[in-house]
């Protein structure tokens, strides 16, 4: 299979990376199997194994995705997500329910019993029976008497009476105790209980006919009292969620997700079922899953793919449509990742009072609808920013590269635990002699005017708010450089003519003697360095940090090692940039700036933008400039973001940092963090109406001699003055999070998150508990 050298094994490219000028060799095809060629192979013969080192959190694929994933708000982890209700669940707690209705039955019996010892009646009441008297008033007085015909009558009307008032007792201290909710929680399911023992299963020893009848009779009125109680308490769900549910059981062939039904449907049969048996036995991921249903929403689009499509899976099963690099998982997985989604979960909302309601205890994940908008997480060292969102976004977006999903470069510092070599198709270490890759300092251009403009924000974007001078001063230069030698200059003889060298501009000159066009730059460079404000030794000197000896080989413009530019991703790649940050700080923040900036370009200039393309910044210190800031606005309309990662905003330019936390949708503010951060960013996320509760204690002044003798007697006691309680609620526009709620009030590994969708969707601030 042919491929382009960007996606060779590392240590065996002979040429360019991909995009850089000069680069021969077409992309693989979309419906490519294995690295290896067509004819033999595991591939060939038979499905190719897994992985051989298959990562811990790889889950069994067929249960995987019969996972449901219902719709959810913004941020929300979907499998198997739960909707709670939007208010808290105002009943009563168990203990605090059971205790006023314990209480509430034994007044109401103690009330009863001395209604019926009549203990209640004596001097202070005027008639005995004095709970009796509107029965007596309506019937006769010789009915009471023992020998009158309706003496029975009488006796009876008094049992109803009794039975009456004591109806009446049980309504009013029933109400008192919440007795209702009592039988609601646990009388509905314990109540058959007091119905079969003693109707049904106490007499079947006896053989009569009467009983039989009468047990009979019993059978049927328990079945009756099932079916309404049951009918009242839900018990089919009951059984239903615990013999696993629906949900729980495999769905039909023709909906399970497991049998790609949609290739049946297309008439794929045998593709279907090769897929679905690789399904079966495992000897298919859910990065081959994601890869494959990525291929045939192609197939779909261009249908003319689609013989193509069937060969390759007919031929190589669960490893066709393979990423160029033949990888199929990444080594070792440290988050929890749903490829059906694109979704990598950080942590859960924590049951905090300031989350609302419905998002406490919910799953908070990242995907690339989110990370679209751009990230900004601020947070002091050792708050989890590596470890908890830098490292499990950039897993994310390696398996979605190995899907055919997404191109991620990440750029951290040389030794910093971000993900291994093995997880990544490119690794370029900067300042390393056993790097297999350089740097294109000009990223991939062919115009000097874009190469000039890009380089310039690197080199001076954080000194000065323009870069345009110093982006004209470059262009003079490597125009006419370019015209004469066909390439770019490397840094040594950039650096030169940036200081003016004599032998150096004369030789340039010479060399585009015959182009009027490039001898007039030449003529403008040279008026240009007469002015005081010059950009030239500005540049001469920040282009001096990468002309070290440490640095040499990895910005040259000839010879044949391979050069990597972010023009690449346009296709399906995984790189990672190692920074030499220990020796040569400000040189790595000018690569990084750098990085920023030709990656900014190249997302937009993509002519496919089907592919997700993220930067991620694992240390954004002085990386951030004005057209930076710019540029990160404009990449969610390119399917673009960029995550940056900041020990305080204090590394950011202050005039910037207002238009930074604007420009970037997703913002993240870890525990620790400053309260000069924390108003930055409480300013950024405003203010919301809330109900508060003011309780105002009014000491009580009497004029009565009694009632100042209770209050002087209570102060004795108590200590405290008799006061008066007044409760004032209302309505107040407060902030969502105050500067010093985030600086002092944030848990240790917890953070701040607030999410914007591309499509304009948002969640408010949520305090997010990272280890869970």
């Amino acid at each position: 299979m042919e491929s382009d050298s960007t996606f060779d094994a590392r240590g065996t490219r002979s040429g360019p990376a991909a995009g850089t000028p000069g680069t021969s060799g077409g992309a693989p095809g979309p419906f490519a199997g294995p690295p290896g060629g067509r004819g033999g192979g595991p591939g060939a013969s038979g499905t190719p194994a897994p992985p051989a080192q298959a990562p811990a959190t790889r889950p069994a694929l067929a249960e995987w995705l019969r996972l449901p994933r219902p719709a959810a708000a913004t941020g929300i982890w979907r499998p198997g997500h739960v909707e709670r209700p939007e208010q808290e669940d105002a009943s009563v707690p168990a203990r605090q329910l059971l205790n006023g209705a314990l209480i509430a039955y034994l007044c109401g019996w103690l009330l009863w019993s001395l209604l019926w010892n009549r203990y209640l009646d004596g001097w202070w009441v005027f008639v005995e029976d004095w709970w009796l008297l509107p029965m007596l008033w309506l019937v006769p007085k010789d009915w009471q008497a023992p020998g009158h015909p309706d003496f029975m009558l009488y006796v009876g009307i008094t049992y109803l009476w009794y039975g009456l008032v004591l109806g009446l007792l049980a309504h009013a201290f029933g109400r008192v105790g919440n007795w209702a909710e009592v039988w609601r929680r646990y009388g509905v399911p314990i109540w058959p209980l007091f119905v079969l023992v003693p109707g049904v299963w106490r007499e079947m020893p006896r053989v009569d006919g009467l009983l039989w009848a009468s047990n009979l009779y019993w059978v049927l009125l328990v079945c009756a009292v099932l079916a309404a109680v049951g009918r009242a308490g839900r018990w089919p769900a009951v059984r239903r969620r615990a013999a696993g549910g629906p949900q729980g059981a495999p769905p039909p062939p023709e909906a399970d997700p497991a049998e790609w039904p949609d290739l049946r449907d297309a008439g794929l049969t045998e593709a279907a079922g090769r897929l679905a048996e690789a399904t079966r036995s495992g000897t298919l991921g859910d990065v081959d899953y994601a890869r494959i249903r990525r291929a045939w929403q192609g197939v779909r689009t261009h249908p003319e793919r689609l013989p193509a499509f069937a060969d390759a899976v007919r031929a190589y099963g669960p490893a066709a449509c393979g990423h160029p690099s033949g990888a199929r998982d990444l080594p070792v997985r440290t988050a929890q990742h749903d490829l059906v989604t694109g979704q990598v979960r950080i942590g859960a909302a924590a049951d905090h009072p300031r989350n609302p309601y419905a998002r406490r205890t919910t799953g908070v994940a990242l995907e690339p609808a989110l990370l679209g908008t751009s990230l900004l997480a601020v947070g002091p060292a050792g708050s989890g920013k590596t470890a908890r969102l830098i490292r499990p976004v950039t897993e994310s977006l390696c398996l979605q590269a190995l899907a055919g999903r997404a191109a991620v470069v990440a750029v951290t510092a040389q030794g910093a635990a971000l993900a291994p070599d093995g997880a990544f198709d490119v690794v370029v270490s900067v300042g390393r002699p056993d790097s297999t890759h350089d740097l294109d300092l000009y990223g991939g251009a062919d115009d000097p005017d874009e190469a000039a403009r890009t380089l310039a924000e690197a080199l001076v974007g954080d000194l000065v708010p323009d870069c345009r001078r110093a982006a004209t001063a470059l262009a003079q230069l490597i125009g006419p450089y370019r015209a004469a030698h066909g390439r770019f200059p490397p840094v040594p003889e950039l650096r030169e003519l940036l200081d003016g060298a004599p032998r150096a501009l004369a030789a340039l000159r010479a060399a585009v003697a015959g182009d009027p066009a490039q001898v007039r730059e030449l003529d403008a460079r040279a008026r240009g360095a007469d002015r005081a404000d010059d950009a030239g030794p500005l540049l001469a000197e920040r282009i001096a940090f990468l002309d070290r000896p440490a640095l040499a080989r990895f910005f040259r413009t000839d010879g044949d090692a391979p050069r990597l530019t972010l023009r690449t991703v346009e296709h399906p790649l995984r790189v990672r940039v190692d920074l030499p940050e220990r020796g040569h700080a400000e040189a790595s923040r000018i690569v990084a700036r750098l990085l920023l900036a030709q990656f900014a370009e190249a997302a937009q200039a993509r002519a496919d933008r089907s592919l997700f393309a993220c930067l991620v910044l694992d240390d954004a210190t002085r990386t951030v400039t004005a057209d930076s800031v710019r540029a990160v606005q404009r990449l969610r309309s390119a399917n673009a973001g960029v995550v940056l990662a900041l020990r305080t905003l204090e590394e950011v330019p202050e005039t910037l940092r207002g238009p930074l936390l604007g420009a970037v949708g997703c913002r993240m503010a870890f525990a620790g963090i400053g309260s000069w951060d924390g108003g930055r960013f409480a300013e950024t996320w405003g203010t919301e109406w809330v109900q508060t509760r003011d309780v105002t204690n009014r000491q009580i002044i009497s004029d009565e001699p009694l009632t100042k003798a209770v209050h002087f007697v209570r102060k004795l006691v108590t200590g405290r003055a008799a006061t008066a309680e007044a409760v004032t609620v209302r309505e107040v526009e407060r902030q969502r999070w105050s500067a010093s709620d985030l600086a002092h009030a944030v848990p240790a590994g917890h953070a701040v998150l607030s999410l914007s969708g591309v499509r304009g969707e948002h969640s408010p601030p949520l305090l997010v508990d990272l280890g869970r």
